[in-house]
């Protein structure tokens, strides 16, 4: 393996990465745990933060916890790895300087202010050290595996970029990258993925597709890659979203082995070409039948034929450190769920204004299954309006299954509260509104023909609303119990005296 190293200039501002989210993260009791025990990223780092902080729908025993940074990696002297960095939303609110009730919100401002990212000189730090030749991912880089079941080793916080061959327009997203030899990599592509666009446009003219892979990024780069149309329609650059939460360009620089780009201040990029007319089992070295564990918490099938990326280089930073997730769970819910929050409160707010006070897409459903809507009756004329807020959100989020609506005086973010909506202000006869056959998540595994007659293929659903909102009519009669308003701090202040009783 040859590589070239090269030291950036120590004086440049780099602007905000993944070391500085560490940072952050390390002057807050609780949100970051350190370990200098060696990790070995086959299995065992996920099996470990499973029970520090995976969270929900990740197997019992799990828990919300802090990220978890691994200072030695087994078989790798110069890489640490990292875990959880947005799994909580309270860290995620905590990286991005704002309430962690109003992160939906902020995306949704940000989307409608975007600042494009701009392009910078080489060197970058991302190109810190330059491997060209003689090319073997699993040496250079440690890719882990949740379980013993998966495809392979895999890359799950890798940022893909592509261009459009035709048009020229960018798009970024994050899609489970499994190494298949020293130089390749296999991609799943979901339905009407726009880079799955990009791609079947190349291969349409029998060539091949430029891309980069940028791991261990900014939390605000990452969260904004994940929005999807209608929001982000097909030329929507999603990093200028997290240029506005910034308020400053995401800096991009030229691969060195491709014509595409990639962040600049990534801990790690892998450069490449998706192959024309390629097709590779995902799990044709392990035969287990499973890809990996995905957000609803099942292993998912391992599909029998994805395009293929020839690596044709590997850069990263000096003491590169890999960012990865450990399967489902709170850092997917956050990853997924922002932007799901974001573009159905902007929707519903351009259809009925002042109507949706806030919208929470829930750990059980991984972010895209389940959205809590907290909507606001003012009048007579509003009854009715709850619902159709409901199929707004089917509208601006097709992958939703399940919205849970309840008034403005439920704490959507609070579970216990809206489980109490719904037993108090729901019955299932009249107050369920079943939408059979919709086209919705082919990984969540009732949404099968297996499971109900009523389903026409895999990936369809019956989208159902639950309405737990009071009947504007009978509204006097739905008033929760009002409590004083007190002082509160000064009866918090422990005695300094011992307790005798």
């Amino acid at each position: 393996m040859s590589q070239n190293t090269k030291s950036p200039e120590a004086t440049l501002d780099h602007g905000y990465d993944l070391r500085a989210a560490l940072r952050l993260l390390s002057e807050h009791p609780g949100q970051l745990r350190r370990t200098a025990e060696p990790v070995d990223p086959n299995a065992e780092l996920a099996g470990i933060y499973r029970h520090v902080g995976a969270g929900t729908p990740v197997l019992p025993p799990t828990q919300i916890g802090p990220a978890m940074l691994f200072e030695k990696v087994k078989g790798y002297d110069n890489f640490k790895a990292v875990a959880g960095v947005m799994a909580s939303r309270e860290r995620v609110a905590l990286l991005l300087g704002t309430a962690k009730e109003k992160l939906g919100q902020r995306f949704r401002d940000a989307v409608d202010a975007p600042i494009p990212p701009k392009i910078i000189d080489t060197p970058a730090l991302c190109q810190q050290v330059v491997i060209t030749k003689d090319i073997d991912v699993l040496k250079a880089i440690p890719a882990p595996t949740n379980t013993p079941e998966d495809a392979g080793p895999f890359f799950t916080m890798g940022l893909v970029r592509a261009t459009d061959p035709e048009t020229g327009e960018h798009d970024v997203t994050i899609h489970r990258l499994c190494v298949q030899s020293k130089d390749t990599i296999s991609i799943f592509f979901s339905a009407g993925r726009h880079i799955e666009t990009f791609r079947q446009k190349a291969e349409k003219a029998g060539k091949p597709l430029p891309i980069s892979i940028s791991i261990g990024l900014d939390p605000a780069v990452y969260i904004s890659a994940c929005f999807e149309a209608p929001t982000t329609p097909l030329g929507f650059d999603e990093l200028s979203i997290a240029g506005s939460i910034r308020q400053r360009a995401v800096e991009l620089v030229k691969c060195v082995s491709q014509n595409e780009y990639a962040i600049a201040n990534a801990e790690v990029v892998i450069e490449g070409e998706l192959l024309p007319n390629v097709r590779v089992v995902e799990d044709q070295n392990t035969n287990t039948g499973h890809a990996m564990p995905e957000f609803p918490g099942y292993n998912g099938p391992a599909n029998p034929s994805l395009p293929l990326i020839k690596v044709t280089a590997i850069t990263h930073r000096n003491n590169p450190i890999l960012q990865t997730i450990a399967g489902p769970g709170e850092e997917h819910v956050n990853l997924a769920g922002l932007p799901t929050e974001a573009s159905i409160y902007r929707l519903i707010e351009q259809a009925m204004p002042g109507r949706v006070k806030n919208v929470y897409a829930h750990s059980a459903g991984g972010g895209k299954l389940l959205a809590i809507l907290q909507f606001s009756k003012k009048s007579a004329g509003d009854e009715g309006r709850q619902r159709q807020a409901a199929l707004t959100a089917f509208a601006a989020y097709y992958e939703l299954k399940h919205v849970i609506v309840v008034d403005d005086d439920v704490d959507i973010f609070n579970t216990d509260d809206v489980l109490w909506a719904m037993q108090t202000r729901y019955q299932g006869d009249i107050d369920t509104i079943f939408i059979p056959n919709v086209n919705c998540h082919p990984l969540d595994p009732s949404q099968d023909p297996k499971y109900s007659y009523t389903i026409a293929k895999r990936g369809n659903s019956c989208k159902t609303i639950f309405d737990c909102t009071a009947p504007w009519a009978l509204k006097d009669e739905f008033k929760r119990a009002d409590f004083v308003d007190v002082d509160l701090e000064k009866f918090l202040v422990e005695p300094k005296e011992p307790l005798v009783l």
